[in-house]
């Protein structure tokens, strides 16, 4: 059924105060699949302590309000949801540990109408204890069967399709056949990732990836390739989620140099040959 616009979009966060330490931010960089070369260096500093560095994309599991759209108040149909975009901006390098407050708000409630559904963005800003802005993460949730409610937000400018050239650079990371595992103990403990009968009733041959790992994969690629491992050079990472992944596969990252700052990608499952992350935009510096 339709959601209610005023409701969704004036829906009260309160703030999320969260302590993380170093091993977090190791746990993190291991679900996402750095530290397989073990005698990297390079990986190895975001999951050794020794000079601990946390990995950028971390952004996205920090702060985090939950699956408020489960809530029965909201109204929305939760169960034929899908995360449609992230877009994440990295004002200051995260710390490895530390207390981080997140502040949240729907930024965007987009009608697409009644057969297609509608889109929900949910902005959230990361502040450390000085009150300095860290990271600004929007999260686009596609309600596919909540539209026809006749009020609309203009959408955020649209993410750029990549080039139809060849890319400048291509990488190829595998993907732990137990990532979605590992993943899954940031933020999202949905069965979906985890339970082969969850994920059959699902419709999906065995558990998926999340996409924000695979999202943080797409992330390790262009660090590896334009930023030298640095986490303090990639400042911003969007992308459209287009299919699932599966665990034990191989993410083949396809990079589009538009200038010294800005990268297009996408993102394909080797395998299968199918593209799962498309419209990715970067900006390093």
């Amino acid at each position: 059924m339709p959601l209610d616009y005023n409701l969704i979009k004036n829906w009260t966060f309160p703030d999320v105060v969260q302590e993380y330490t170093v091993k977090d931010s190791i746990l993190y960089a291991l679900g996402i699949g750095l530290g397989q070369d073990p005698l990297d260096e390079n990986q190895l500093q975001f999951v050794y302590e020794k000079n601990i560095k946390a990995f950028p994309t971390m952004a996205v599991v920090l702060g985090y309000p939950g699956f408020w759209m489960q809530d029965p108040a909201a109204g929305i149909t939760w169960v034929k949801l899908v995360h449609g975009e992230q877009r994440t901006t990295i004002h200051q390098p995260l710390p490895a540990s530390g207390k981080l407050t997140g502040k949240i708000r729907v930024s965007h409630v987009i009608d697409k109408g009644a057969d297609k559904g509608a889109l929900v963005i949910t902005e959230r800003k990361l502040y450390d204890e000085s009150d300095t802005l860290l990271a600004t993460i929007e999260q686009t949730t596609f309600c596919r069967a909540d539209g026809g409610f006749g009020i609309s937000d203009e959408p955020p400018p649209a993410l750029p399709k990549v080039p139809d050239t060849a890319p400048d650079q291509v990488c190829e990371l595998s993907i732990l056949p137990q990532a979605a595992i590992l993943y899954r103990l940031n933020a999202d403990p949905n069965p979906l990732h985890i339970d082969p009968a969850v994920a059959s009733a699902a419709g999906y041959p065995q558990p998926i990836l999340h996409g924000l790992c695979t999202y943080g994969i797409a992330a390790h690629a262009i660090m590896r390739t334009f930023c030298d491992y640095d986490p303090a050079r990639l400042v911003r990472f969007d992308t459209r989620f287009s299919s699932p992944v599966y665990p034990g596969e191989t993410l083949v990252c396809e990079m589009w140099k538009r200038n010294e700052n800005e990268i297009q990608f996408q993102a394909k499952v080797k395998e299968r040959n199918i593209v799962v992350l498309s419209n990715g935009f970067a900006e390093i510096k």
